[in-house]
């Protein structure tokens, strides 16, 4: 997971004959796009088309739809540009430039400081260099933490809030297989959606979009992959991955499993239930087990074993040049338990997993941003700064329609875990439910608050932008009963934060003092640990074995059938009705049964990836990235190309089931030539 502005071009080239020049990446970095929902992408017509993951994409298709529109489940094409769809709340960004602030940063933290004051120190010069830079540039400026203090490099990205669906499979076909597939290869899936960017009411013109590969990717074709792998702890000390190991992943999986049975259960009652719930569902379904496959990682001797047999060296190397100074490896250790005693407290209050409710943190966004607008931007909580206020209140001021009964189930059963957590007796949870059960007590405050454009036929009243324009007054006089709530719960929450990010703070230092000791033994020739920025990673099509079975390294529409026939269509390895009308002429086409439909490859991804391009030598689109195998999981913590795959809807899948399945021609002219008919 390299960054554009260091890439192995020498390691790529000596291992696979490839010679990358500085056109080439720009072309791709400007090509690429992260999705705020949580994912990448890439423009792929002049006119502003961008190609991403049906599951990247499925939140916002999901709030598109309603009651009698099930846009995830039926699918979703737009005749003409009138019909695409404007998205609620989505947010794409290109990234434009990269620069280097660590002397900056590192400058304002003076070594005497304390932690919590080196903390505010670094917060206010990190706010002060975003602003800056927005005000000259217009850009969107995130300072990113690469390895972990290591370094700071702002990052300057163009941000586009006009975004319109164009084109969705249905979630059947885009997530064949379900959860019993999921993390598995061979894959079916058409897991692509495509969107439409504009700008001042017209398609953007997109300079930078990549080209359709005229030949198809084949086993042993060299890929690169472009996108915004989420987190990896890689470079996590032993004392870190053992937390991880021993408290966070547990707990992780501890609150999924009890989402899966809370939200299942409400999916349950009916379809319409189900077409409200199933989002969520997925994502917990998706992150318990991505979660347990971390975890099933770490808890194989022989990966902490190495990562002890590698810092043992690099501890012993550094603190021999310490003369006598207290280790970073002590003070990481030491810090992490501080964090692993406020853990299951700071998760519940600031994390907010004790109040699962989309109108509570619009309540609670509302509550801080008015305080938080009274101080200078560097003094702020960080995602309150200057810079981001714009993406804070598109986000806010989503046209999202709530469900009470939803919003009332989660709300109920994260107000039991809070009180089940802490204890029925804890002076706070007492004051949190008011003399009532968990269920009562969220019935009520979803009934009486008013911080959210509930669904049709719904007529009450949205009060989000009265109090958020209204600032502090407007805030204190309001009697909304989520407001309260989250003020209640605020004092102690800001206070655990505080103490979090002071231990984050005395982590960050000793990592950087551990990565100068290491860039000094080995210079760049690293990637940092995953940030949700940019990067570029590569490797090899190839198939594998798992189970001691070998699996190929490209599925085929023929392979889609087998399968489909194999289970006898029973959920989830049915077809919709539009692939299963399809499948009686399809059949008997070998062409169409013997195109590539999904392929693995050794490239190196992780959650954020999902709908990452995947590139040949030539910067041609080869396919989207969707998933990895279930031995791709411990890739957060150490990569192994041996077993580890990336997997990918293949891009001459796509254009036949565009074609032949949807019969979708003036879109795939688009496709394949990066120009939108004129018609």
């Amino acid at each position: 997971m390299w960054l554009f502005s260091a890439p192995p071009l020498a390691r790529i080239e000596q291992a696979h004959g490839v010679r990358l020049d500085a056109a080439w990446l720009e072309h791709l970095q400007r090509s690429s796009v992260r999705f705020s929902s949580g994912g990448s992408g890439a423009f792929v017509s002049s006119d502003g088309l961008v190609l991403t993951n049906h599951h990247v994409g499925a939140d916002s298709i999901h709030k598109l739809g309603d009651a009698s529109h099930d846009l995830l489940a039926e699918g979703f094409s737009a005749a003409s540009r009138d019909d695409e769809r404007k998205c609620h709340d989505l947010e794409l960004n290109v990234l434009v430039s990269m620069e280097d602030v660590t002397a900056r940063v590192q400058a304002a933290v003076a070594a005497e400081m304390a932690a919590d004051e080196a903390f505010a120190a670094r917060r206010a010069v990190m706010a002060e260099i975003e602003k800056e830079s927005l005000a000259a540039t217009g850009l969107r400026s995130d300072v990113v933490t690469l390895w972990q203090g290591g370094a700071y490099h702002l990052y300057r990205a163009k941000k586009y809030t006009d975004v319109r669906l164009v084109f969705a499979p249905e979630q059947q076909i885009a997530f064949f297989g379900g959860d019993a597939d999921n993390f598995e290869f061979p894959r079916y899936n058409l897991d692509i959606c495509l969107f439409r960017v504009y700008e001042d009411g017209r398609p953007v013109k997109a300079d930078h979009h990549l080209a359709w590969a005229a030949r198809p990717v084949a086993a042993g074709d060299v890929v690169f992959v472009s996108g915004h792998p989420g987190h990896t702890d890689r470079d996590a000390t032993v004392a870190e991955l053992v937390s991880l190991r021993d408290r966070r992943l547990p707990l992780d999986l501890q609150i999924l499993n009890r989402l899966e049975t809370v939200i299942g259960g409400y999916a349950g009652r009916g379809p319409e239930e189900r077409r409200q719930a199933v989002q969520d569902l997925r994502g917990v379904e998706n992150g318990r087990k991505a979660r347990s496959g971390v975890l099933g990682g770490l808890l194989d001797p022989a990966v902490l074993a190495a990562k002890r047999e590698t810092e043992t060296q690099v501890r012993r190397d550094l603190e021999a040049r310490l003369a006598g100074k207290e280790s970073p490896f002590v003070r990481i250790e030491r810090a992490q338990q501080t964090l692993d005693g406020i853990a299951m407290r700071y998760r519940l209050l600031e994390a907010a997993a004790g109040f699962n409710s989309e109108y509570f943190r619009t309540a609670r966004t509302i509550l801080r941003s008015v305080e938080e607008r009274a101080k200078p931007s560097g003094d702020r909580l960080r995602e309150y700064r200057e810079s981001n206020r714009e993406s804070l209140e598109y986000q806010l001021f989503s046209d999202e329609p709530l469900y009470d009964a939803f919003e009332t189930t989660k709300l109920a059963d994260s107000l039991t875990f809070l009180a089940t957590s802490l204890g029925g007796d804890d002076e706070l949870v007492v004051k949190v439910l008011g003399g009532m059960s968990p269920a009562e007590r969220a019935a009520t405050l979803v009934a009486g608050t008013e911080l959210g454009r509930r669904a049709a036929p719904s007529s009450r009243p949205d009060r989000r932008r009265e109090l958020y324009d209204g600032g502090p007054a407007a805030v204190s006089a309001s009697s909304d009963p989520m407001l309260a709530v989250a003020r209640l719960v605020d004092g102690e929450s800001r206070r655990l934060r505080s103490i979090a990010e002071a231990a984050d703070e005395e982590k960050k230092q000793a990592h950087a003092e551990i990565v100068r000791s290491r860039f000094a033994r080995e210079g760049l020739a690293m990637p940092p640990d995953a940030t949700f920025t940019l990067r570029l990673a590569y490797g090899v099509v190839t198939g594998g074995t798992q189970s001691g079975t070998p699996y190929p390294a490209v599925t085929t529409f023929g392979g889609l059938f087998a399968r489909a026939a194999d289970k006898r269509e029973t959920p989830p390895f049915d077809l919709p009705p539009r692939w299963r009308e399809a499948q009686a002429t399809l059949a008997t086409d070998t062409a169409f049964l013997d195109t590539g439909f999904n392929f693995a490859s050794t490239a190196d991804i992780i959650g954020g990836n999902s709908g990452s391009p995947v590139v040949n030598a030539a910067g041609e689109i080869v396919g989207v990235i969707f998933d990895g195998n279930i031995d791709s999981l411990v890739l957060d913590v150490a990569y192994d190309d041996r077993r580890a795959r990336a997997v990918a809807v293949d891009a001459a899948g796509i254009v036949a089931a565009l074609k032949q399945v949807y019969a979708a021609d003036t879109l795939l002219e688009e496709l394949l030539t990066g120009d939108a008919p004129r018609r």
